[in-house]
């Protein structure tokens, strides 16, 4: 049964004693960031910070940082049942006769009853806010000494493509410049930055709404790596398995959850750039400073009791790390349905998502793994990828060891390591040039004739059944 809000999600933790009150006062400046810091790398709950100092509302952050905690906040016993389901209403079946189009009726009804549903009221709208409202009361963070200031680092961000409608919801930092303006870091790549793009072109502001806080679904879904066009709250519908509620703004033509704690109206002027950052990024670098558009707030609406959800990224692991992975495994199987040649995948959190890929394939012709690097490149989001390592069927892509191992063993530098250019995450920080540059394909598969290895190649070690059998069975006798 889906969460009916955030506060739903939070008492969920709390019964299980995955979150901890903080009932001293605490400051939003680096003292909250230190502390969670030390949790979330220790394996530690998620933290209610009662008093921020400073603030009218409490905060709690790492709401996410762990793999027990996501697969509660999706409601799933296992992160690969949701790639599953999604490819039941993905996989395509053609019906022929009348029968066939009678067996997809169930699947096109259960589809329509995850769109989002449109509601008059909701708990976002017990305050609201139009003349002077302010982001000063929040207990906004800052967390880490040479970030720009403090930042809003959960937004669901809310726009509309002006010219078609289409709706889009994405998780973009928000460094707060006064108590009403803030940046709004759209990276170029991104829908909100199109949207953005066409608003500028035609010389129009574009609206926007940020809802702070919802239930971990709608959390999660503004951080999905969805294709163009694709409604994150359809998404969010699809993994809690009910529709999403959604409320109009008071000032902006735009919809949000009516289950939100806090809610932030207003627009970007086109043409309007600011100085954003430095921020201390999930790559464990300061992203450096760069112009972004502004947004100005005209109203913010709020519950009475608004609790104001933050997260803090930094040198890995962090509670990102554990969101990153979630996507990885929701959406492998998607990926496996156009590249049907690969067993596994590992984004390995020490490659902060964009910058080390691990696939293990079943290799079926000479050159089989550089077509694989060549298809991921193309492919979404995996286009940012820095580097792909390739390995056999038999490996275990979780296992950073055997695959160092297999890496050390099979690889050749000069026939098996591929270099070429393009795009790149724009926080990647060693490229010469923003979001351009190298990327580098390492094929660590066991090498064939008809790839022009002409020497043997080695079996691995192993013990043989037998023996690994008889002493299992004297295990006890050997006294160890």
């Amino acid at each position: 049964m889906a969460y009916r809000d955030l506060r739903e999600f939070m008492r969920t933790l709390e019964d299980r004693r995955l979150l901890k009150r903080v009932s001293v006062e605490v400051d939003p400046v680096l003292e909250i960031a230190e502390i969670n810091d030390r949790v979330v790398k220790s394996g530690g709950p998620a933290l209610f910070f009662e008093k921020p100092k400073g603030a009218r509302f409490p905060c709690v952050v790492n709401l996410f940082g762990s793999f027990e905690r996501m697969k509660l906040a999706l409601e799933v016993e296992d992160l690969d049942e949701i790639g599953q389901r999604m490819l039941e209403f993905l996989e395509p079946e053609i019906p022929t006769n009348l029968v066939g189009k009678l067996k997809q009726l169930p699947k096109l009804k259960k589809l329509a009853d995850f769109l989002p549903k449109y509601v008059k009221d909701g708990p976002c709208k017990e305050v609201i806010i139009r003349e002077k409202p302010s982001l000063d009361v929040f207990p906004i963070l800052q967390t880490w000494p040479q970030d720009g200031g403090r930042f809003i680092t959960l937004p669901m961000v809310f726009t509309k493509d002006p010219v078609t409608g289409e709706r889009n919801c994405g998780m973009y930092r928000m460094q707060v410049y006064d108590e009403r303006t803030t940046g709004m870091h759209w990276h170029m790549h991104k829908d909100g930055a199109r949207h953005y793009r066409r608003a500028e072109q035609m010389g129009r502001r574009l609206e926007v709404a940020v809802a702070i806080g919802s239930d971990p679904a709608v959390m999660y879904a503004s951080t999905a790596p969805l294709p163009e066009g694709v409604d994150e709250m359809l998404f969010a519908g699809f993994l809690r398995q009910s529709p999403v509620e959604m409320v109009k703004c008071e000032t902006v033509d735009l919809e949000v959850p009516a289950n939100a704690e806090i809610v932030l109206e207003g627009y970007c002027e086109p043409g309007e750039r600011r100085l954003e950052g430095p921020f201390g990024d999930h790559t464990g670098y300061y992203s450096l400073p760069d112009y972004y558009p502004v947004f100005h707030i005209t109203c913010i609406t709020h519950r009475a009791d608004a609790i104001y959800p933050a997260t803090i990224v930094g040198k890995p692991p962090m509670e990102d790390c554990y969101i990153a992975k979630a996507t990885e495994r929701i959406f492998l199987p998607l990926i496996k349905k156009q590249l049907p040649e690969i067993v596994d995948m590992n984004l390995p959190i020490e490659g902060v998502f964009h910058n080390i890929a691990i696939v293990s394939i079943d290799k079926r012709y000479p050159g089989h793994a550089r077509k694989v690097m060549y298809a991921l490149w193309g492919m979404g989001q995996m286009a940012f990828t820095k580097i792909i390592i390739v390995v056999d069927s038999w490996v275990n892509v979780h296992d950073l060891s055997e695959v160092l191992w297999r890496v050390g063993n099979n690889v050749d530098a000069k026939r098996d390591v591929v270099i070429l250019e393009g795009p790149l995450d724009v926080l990647e920080h060693a490229s010469p040039l923003p979001a351009y540059g190298g990327k580098m394909g390492i094929d660590a598969t066991k090498k064939w004739p008809s790839e022009g290895f002409t020497r043997p190649w080695p079996d691995d070690i192993e013990m043989s059944e037998e023996i690994k059998r008889l002493v299992d069975a004297r295990w006890k006798e050997y006294g160890i």
